[in-house]
C-alpha cells in the first residue's frame, strides 16, 4: 500500500520508517494541495497536518485514496461529508497536548500581564527600567473559559494555583469536575459579563463560527483579555480589531487566525485557488492584528512541544497500522463506525 506523509518536519519521519518494511512510503515537507494532488494520485493512505487543503478538489485526484490519517485533533479542514460518501476513512489523534496547549494559554496571558513583549524591546533597547510597564496581578481575576474538554479542565486547573476565580461554559455540563475544581459554570451571556480574561477550547464547527463577534465584545467588560488557542474563525477577526482599538478589549493573545493558512501562502494569492477559497479581507484584518501593539500572536504553536509532536506522530502511526489491520480506530468520518481509544 502506498502512503505518503506530507507537512512532515525532519524529527517526525523516524517515526513513520517504520511503514516502510511492508508499504511504500513517501515523506514530504509541503502540503497537500489541490495543485500538486495528482502527482500522489495512487496514494492510498495520506498523513497530513492542519495547512493542507483536504477539498473534494484534492479527493478528486485522488481516486485510490483509503485513509486520511490527520496529525491533528480537530478535522475541520477536512471535506468529511465527501469522505463519507466515498468510503474514505478518517481518523484524528484524539489527545495530545491537553497540558501542553493549556500551558501556552498562560505563556500568552502572562506576556500581556507582565508586559513582557514590550519589557524586552525596552531592556533591548537600553532603556533598563520599569517606566511604562505596569501589569496587573491574574490572581483575583475571574477567567472565563468557554469550552472545559480536556484542553479546557487543564487551563481550569492552572487558573486555580494562580488564585483566579473561573466561570465557564460548555454544552456537556461536569458538575462533578466543577466542584472538584472549584468553579461554576454560566450560560454565554453571563461569562461575557463577568470575566476579565477569556479563553476558548471549542471545535470549529457552524454553531461556534464568529462565537466572539460584534456583539458579544459589545457584552463584555470593558478592557477585557481574549486568548484564543482553538480555531480562528471562533472570532470575527475585525469585530476584535474595532474591539481593540476602542479599549473594550485591553488585549488578545492568538495562537491561530481566521483563515490563517492564506497568510503562510499569501505569496501564491495570485492563484485562483486561494483568492476564491478565502476572504481577502481576513487577510488584511489579520496584517492589522500581527502589527498591533496591545496583541500578541504566535504562529498556530501551542501543540509544538517536543513531547506533544511525539504523541501525535506515535498516535498517527498507530492509526495508520490499525487501519491497515482492518481494525481502525480514532475514527471520525468515513465508512466505518465512529470508535473511540
Amino acid at each position: 500500500m502506498k502512503i505518503v506523509v506530507f507537512e512532515a518536519e525532519l524529527r517526525e519521519v523516524p517515526a513513520f520508517e517504520a511503514l516502510k518494511e511492508l508499504h511504500e512510503l513517501v515523506v514530504t515537507e509541503k502540503p497537500l494541495r489541490p495543485d500538486n494532488a495528482a502527482q500522489f494520485a495512487d496514494a492510498e493512505v495520506v498523513s497530513t497536518f492542519i495547512y493542507s487543503a483536504l477539498d473534494r478538489a484534492v479527493f478528486e485526484r485522488l481516486p485510490s485514496l483509503k485513509l486520511v490519517a490527520t496529525r491533528s485533533t480537530g478535522f475541520d479542514h477536512i471535506d468529511t461529508a465527501y469522505c463519507a460518501e466515498h468510503g474514505v476513512t478518517v481518523s484524528n489523534v484524539p489527545s495530545y497536548g491537553e497540558n501542553t496547549v493549556a500551558e501556552h494559554v498562560f505563556a500568552l496571558l502572562l506576556a500581556i500581564s507582565h508586559r513582557l513583549p514590550e519589557a524586552m524591546e525596552q531592556a533591548q533597547r537600553g532603556h533598563f527600567s520599569p517606566e511604562g510597564l505596569q501589569g496587573f496581578d491574574l490572581a483575583g481575576k475571574t477567567l472565563g473559559v468557554i469550552g472545559t474538554g480536556s484542553i479546557g479542565r487543564h487551563v481550569v486547573r492552572i487558573a486555580k494555583g494562580f488564585g483566579m476565580e473561573v466561570v465557564a461554559v460548555d454544552v456537556a455540563q461536569d458538575a462533578d469536575f466543577a466542584r472538584s475544581a472549584g468553579f461554576r459554570y454560566v450560560s454565554l451571556e453571563e461569562l461575557l459579563v463577568l470575566a476579565d480574561v477569556i479563553t476558548l477550547h471549542v471545535p470549529s464547527l457552524p454553531e461556534t463560527h464568529h462565537l466572539l463577534s460584534s456583539s458579544a465584545f459589545t457584552r463584555m467588560k470593558d478592557g477585557v483579555v481574549v486568548i484564543n488557542t482553538a480555531r480562528g474563525d471562533l472570532i470575527d477577526t475585525r469585530a476584535l480589531i474595532q474591539a481593540l482599538t476602542s479599549g473594550k478589549v485591553a488585549a488578545a493573545g492568538l495562537d491561530v487566525l481566521q483563515d490563517e493558512p492564506m497568510i503562510r501562502e499569501e505569496a501564491e494569492l495570485i492563484c485562483s485557488f486561494f483568492c476564491d477559497q478565502y476572504d481577502l479581507r481576513n487577510l488584511v484584518a489579520n496584517h492589522v492584528l500581527l502589527r498591533m501593539r496591545n496583541v500578541i500572536v504566535t504562529p498556530h504553536s501551542a501543540f509544538n512541544t517536543r513531547e506533544a509532536v511525539d504523541r501525535i506522530v506515535q498516535t498517527t502511526v498507530e492509526n495508520i497500522h490499525a487501519f491497515l489491520a482492518g481494525t481502525p480506530r480514532n475514527v471520525v468520518a468515513g465508512p466505518a463506525p465512529r470508535q473511540f481509544p
